[in-house]
Order: structure tokens, then C-alpha cells, then sequence
């Protein structure tokens, strides 16, 4: 009996003994790890490859390389063609490598192939998994680490700058109650970013056409007004632009509406700041916030669509890679029994 030949009863050996069917397994471990490491290893390399050529496809500028639907589009067929190639080569190997089953009905040995081919095929994708998984895995650490490496550098930065202000004696920015500096701190939960925001603070404040050029603004008392501008006032400045601010953020919350209470306290500020009359400082005020509300719904509107093509894509992505995977799963079944009867042919 050579080495990759099984024995069963019914069969006398060179020295006329008849070993134990039970003592000779039916899976040639070996043959299977073979072919499932020549699949993983071909998979990879067609992997690289299609990054390869998909990134060769694409351009950063408008009008060249591959749209994104002949993007899609290639990387199915290329993810079948990687399944077909590195699979039937997986498959064919283990069933060429296995042993030769000697008196075994033609059926069982037909199996025998058939599972040496799904098997190898199985352990070649939960190898090349791991191996996906675990590089993912990495990138994702060092994305991590640099954000904490920036955000400690924003830290210490932000504190030099702390440290600064309060030696010069200017009042940082962060004025005001907890919960003044929460309600800002919860203005990234809406679709406009702070830079929007500000953008809308300063819509608000814009000077009158009507004021006079380097005038104290409409409203100050005279009585205990002091030259204009100076540090007071200019603190003041900036506690009137975070209260417009927090004033914007609790009307987006709020579909662009603001109580009458706090309509007349923005249109105030508004006054005291540009010049206008209360009541043109309410009409801005209302078509200002009006403004922010139809943005902040496009933008939202925007990131929704965005959701949905992604959630479409994840989708097709993940039925495709399903029938390539039972590609895969029937050529390595398919190749196996091809190599095993070419095994068999050899005496």
C-alpha cells in the first residue's frame, strides 16, 4: 500500500492482513489545508489586485475615471471571477492531493470529493476572514491612536490658550452657567455645524444702512454710556452674540420658532446691536431664523438621502458577496471531484 492509498476490509495487503475500517479516516486533513492555503493565497493576491485596478478606474476630478455605477458593477464581477479562480484551484487540489479510497463504491467516493471541496473552500474563507478582520482591526488602532494623539494636542493647545487669556485678564470664551455651556455644547447635534451658526449670528447683527457710521449703538444709555467701543462694552458684544446664538440653536429645535418672549429678548439684542427699530429687528430676527430652519432641513434631507444610497449599497454589496461566496462553494465542490477522478486514473 503506498502512502496516500486507504485500505478497507475486503482487501488483503501485501502481507495478507485486512485493517479495521475504523482506523483510516475518510477526510485527508492534509489534502483539504492544502487547498484552502492555495485559495487564501490566490484570493488575496486577486484581492490586491482589483484595489489595484479599481483605483487605477477612479479620479479625483470631475468628469474622469469609472462612474460609480461601473465601479459597482466591476467589483461584483471581479469578486466573482476572485471566487471562481481561487476556489476551483482550492477544490481541484484537495481532491487531487487526497488519498485513494481502494473498494469504495463509486457514490461514496463522489461525496468524499464533494466534501473535501466544500471544506477546503470553508477553511480558506474563514482564513481569509481572520486575516481581512484582523488588518481592519489594525488600521482601525492607529486611526484611534493618532485621534487621541490630535485631540491631546488640541487639549494642550486649548489650555495654552486658557493660560493666556487669563494672564492677559481678557474673559475666556467660555462665560456663562453650565448649562449655558451644555446647551452650546449640544449645538453639534443639529444639521448646522457652529461655523452655520455663526454664519447666522452675524446675519442678525449686521450693522443698519441707516446707522451712523462709528456711532454707540440704538438703545445705549447715554447716562452711563462710556467711550465707544471699550473692553465692557466689548464683553458685552460677546455675551449678546452667545445669547443670539443659543437663542438660534433653541429654534432649530424647535421647527425655526421662538416664543414671543424670546422673540422680543433676540430682537432687542438685535436692536442694540444694529440700529434698527424693534420692530425691524423682529422681522429679521423671524426671516433670519426662518432661513436657518429651511438650511438646517435641506442639509438634514440631504444626510438622509445619503443614508439611504449607503444602506442600498451595503445591501446589494452583501446579497452579491453571498452569491459569490455559493459560488465559490459549489467550484470548489465541483473542482474537487474533478481532481479526485483524475487521482483515482493513477495507479
Amino acid at each position: 500500500m503506498v502512502a496516500n492509498e486507504a485500505w478497507y476490509a475486503g482487501e488483503s495487503s501485501v502481507g495478507g492482513a485486512y485493517p479495521a475500517r475504523g482506523t483510516v479516516s475518510a477526510v485527508s486533513w492534509g489534502a483539504v489545508l492544502a487547498g484552502a492555503a492555495a485559495a487564501a493565497a490566490l484570493s488575496l493576491i486577486l484581492l490586491l489586485l482589483g484595489v489595484g485596478l479599481g483605483l487605477a478606474a477612479v479620479s479625483p476630478w470631475g468628469g474622469d475615471g469609472a462612474s460609480a455605477g461601473t465601479l459597482g458593477a466591476a467589483g461584483i464581477a471581479w469578486l466573482a471571477f476572485t471566487q471562481l479562480a481561487a476556489s476551483g484551484l482550492g477544490g481541484y487540489l484537495a481532491g487531487r492531493l487526497r488519498v485513494r479510497w481502494r473498494g469504495t463504491d463509486a457514490d461514496e467516493v463522489h461525496f468524499r470529493d464533494t466534501a473535501h471541496g466544500l471544506l477546503s473552500w470553508a477553511v480558506a474563507t474563514l482564513f481569509t476572514a481572520a486575516t481581512l478582520t484582523a488588518s481592519v482591526g489594525a488600521i482601525a488602532g492607529l486611526g484611534v491612536k493618532g485621534a487621541a494623539t490630535a485631540a491631546g494636542v488640541a487639549t494642550a493647545g486649548a489650555a495654552a490658550t486658557a493660560a493666556t487669556t487669563a494672564t492677559a485678564g481678557t474673559p475666556p470664551e467660555t462665560d456663562g452657567t453650565l448649562a449655558e455651556r451644555g446647551a452650546e455644547g449640544r449645538a453639534g447635534s443639529d444639521p448646522l455645524a457652529r461655523d452655520d451658526l455663526g454664519y447666522y449670528v452675524d446675519t442678525l447683527l449686521r450693522p443698519s444702512l441707516t446707522a451712523t457710521a462709528g456711532a454707540a449703538p440704538a438703545g445705549a444709555n447715554p447716562a452711563t454710556l462710556r467711550g465707544w467701543p471699550d473692553a465692557s462694552m466689548a464683553h458685552a458684544d460677546e455675551q449678546s452674540s452667545a445669547a443670539l446664538r443659543r437663542l438660534v440653536v433653541r429654534a432649530l429645535r424647535h421647527e425655526g420658532r421662538l416664543s414671543s418672549d424670546d422673540t422680543r429678548a433676540a430682537s432687542q439684542l438685535v436692536a442694540q446691536r444694529t440700529g434698527l427699530t424693534q420692530a425691524e429687528a423682529e422681522r429679521r430676527v423671524t426671516e433670519t431664523l426662518q432661513r436657518a430652519r429651511a438650511e438646517a432641513q435641506a442639509l438634514e434631507t440631504r444626510a438622509r438621502e445619503a443614508a439611504d444610497a449607503a444602506r442600498k449599497a451595503t445591501l446589494a454589496a452583501a446579497l452579491w458577496m453571498f452569491v459569490a461566496l455559493l459560488i465559490g462553494a459549489f467550484t470548489a465542490s465541483l473542482l474537487a471531484t474533478i481532481g479526485g477522478r483524475q487521482r483515482d486514473l493513477i495507479d
